[in-house]
């Protein structure tokens, strides 16, 4: 595997390893937690943190508006425990997909279907950056909206 991308690939780890550290804190109750009328609730915005990595990925490899559409709405996650196998098992998928790669197939291009064009290890950035957007954003609502500060360390 190319060097670049199992030190990405290691960041996404860290990442979902500290998102199932901060979803062990929680309770049921919690997933119903809405700060903000008209955002993702707790529960919402977690079932689109447990998709990025395969729905990043099908994106990263021209999947169509009404594809993404359809994986979206096969994926609902009622508990905790459904929403931590999930993450891993999307991020397995990743982490497969990407180890497959050629150096070549790496920097090969391709389009998302609003038109963003990004190399293949442009995409896995951009999957890096997306789950730690929304690591960041589910943190900042336990600690700042409900003063439910999981105390686990973001960074290793």
């Amino acid at each position: 595997m190319n060097k670049y991308c199992r030190n990405t690939l290691h960041q996404i780890q860290v990442a979902v390893t500290t998102l199932i550290e901060v979803m062990d804190t929680l309770e049921k109750e919690d997933l119903h937690k809405r700060p903000t009328l008209d955002k993702y609730s707790v529960g919402e915005l977690l079932n689109h943190i447990t998709t990025i990595c395969s729905a990043d990925m099908l994106i990263s490899t021209g999947a169509s508006q009404e594809q993404i559409q359809n994986f979206y709405a096969e994926v609902t996650y009622s508990s905790l425990a459904e929403m931590k196998v999930a993450l891993m098992k999307n991020y397995y998928v990743l982490q497969k997909h990407y180890s497959n790669l050629t150096e070549d197939e790496l920097f090969t291009k391709s389009s998302s279907y609003w038109g963003v064009t990004y190399t293949k290890y442009e995409w896995l950035l951009e999957i890096l950056a997306h789950l730690y957007h929304h690591r960041g954003q589910l943190h900042a609502i336990l600690v700042h909206c409900y003063q439910l500060d999981p105390k686990v360390a973001l960074f290793e």
